[in-house]
């Protein structure tokens, strides 16, 4: 027998709000209200521990304990490991014993995998990329006002007047609710990508705009200028990593201005 509101036993609650998100997307802002809450949440946190006292503050520390436990050992993980290597000279000045002929010449240094140097830059969102100062975009000059309504008296649409990508299966929104319109003829899905060591250009297909250094809101809307770094598909230059597996995306930023040359010209970031 239920008493109460709710049954006694607890029921599946199933994954509303991620078909919610599935079904009908998230906000544009959604990273930056994330990021801001996130932020936030520090002092809040210092908040609660100088209020809270008793049982409630002895359960709060403890969890903290743990999760700086937890962040501590992580820290080790990624911390410069040493690594042994041969010296370039092994030759020694002066006499050597006998015993020691034998030995090669061995020199400690810190060293980190590029793997984790990776992720630790993607992590970050910084990147040594080929321009590191971009000229800020005006807002004006990217998103021009589109009048809407019966007597065009409406003034909450946009449209994007730069280069964007938008995915593969991108299904534009009823009229009614799309705010930021993107011209078709400005969607692009292919960028000419230069590798800086091997000197040549291959075309190679977007995966997606990782970021652009003028606003978060043109990440999320995929708007490519100058300086934004994108995520190409580079399967087909059968890159592999140093354990033997194929990479299939990387960064490269964009160098050129793609509204006006009618082309997307990048460098691989390696």
């Amino acid at each position: 027998r239920v008493r109460g509101r709710y049954p006694a036993a607890t029921m599946p609650q199933n994954e509303h709000m991620e078909l919610w998100k599935k079904r009908h997307g998230v906000r544009l802002d959604q990273e930056e209200r994330q990021r801001k809450r996130e932020a936030r949440m520090v002092h809040k946190r210092a908040e609660f521990a100088q209020r809270a006292h008793g049982i409630r503050a002895k359960q709060f520390n403890e969890k903290r304990f743990k999760e700086k436990a937890a962040m501590k050992k992580t820290l080790a993980i990624h911390e410069e490991k040493k690594n042994k290597h041969k010296k370039e000279d092994v030759v020694p000045e002066g006499a050597v014993p006998a015993y020691l002929m034998d030995r090669e010449g061995v020199s400690r240094a810190k060293v980190l995998s590029n793997t984790v140097k990776q992720k630790r830059k993607e992590k970050a969102g910084k990147w040594s990329v080929p321009i590191a100062k971009v000229k800020p975009l005006v807002e004006d000059e990217v998103l021009k006002i589109v009048k809407s309504g019966k007597r065009k008296k409406k003034a909450w649409k946009r449209m994007v007047d730069k280069v964007t990508f938008v995915g593969e299966g991108f299904t534009r929104k009823a009229p009614k609710y799309e705010r930021y319109i993107r011209p078709s003829g400005l969607r692009f899905t292919k960028a000419n990508v230069t590798h800086p060591e091997l000197q040549a250009t291959f075309q190679l297909e977007m995966l997606g705009v990782k970021k652009n250094p003028s606003s978060p809101l043109y990440t999320s809307l995929g708007v490519i200028t100058k300086g934004t770094v994108i995520e190409v598909n580079v399967s087909d230059l059968g890159l592999v990593t140093p354990a033997g597996k194929v990479v299939w995306g990387k960064y490269a930023q964009v160098t050129n201005n793609p509204e006006n040359d009618g082309c997307i010209n990048a460098v691989l970031l390696v």
